[in-house]
């Protein structure tokens, strides 16, 4: 069977690539690490090239720049999830917070697969 990958498709797999690849650097203490900033602008250039690819597509003329000064000087006016995806390419932050996320839930999963492990051993 093939499916075939729609836009918001492309980018979760961009995006979920991308944090197995780096979360498991991140950790809940309020020091950041070094690391952070360089895998921060690493995200940034990922998720920048990719709207800008798919908005050039649709809004000839179209200034990543302007588009993300934009974002941050209207971000308490909006809510949802696309917003909070794009402000985790401007607010470091949220970029931090939805790896912790992410990594919680790797963490989670392999914490099941090790007791589903253990219980079959028994």
């Amino acid at each position: 069977m093939h499916f075939c990958c729609g836009p918001d498709d492309d980018f979760q797999l961009i995006q979920r690539t991308f944090m197995e690849k780096h979360y498991q650097e991140f950790d809940d203490s309020e020091e950041n690490k070094l690391i952070y900033t360089s895998i921060f602008n690493e995200y940034i250039s990922l998720v920048e090239k990719y709207i800008e690819e798919k908005l050039l597509d649709r809004i000839p003329g179209f200034n990543m720049m302007a588009f993300t000064m934009s974002l941050q000087q209207h971000k308490d006016e909006m809510a949802g999830d696309i917003f909070d995806m794009l402000l985790t390419f401007t607010d470091f932050l949220a970029f931090k917070e939805m790896f912790l996320d992410y990594r919680a839930v790797c963490m989670s999963h392999g914490l099941f697969f090790i007791g589903i492990m253990a219980i079959g051993f028994v």
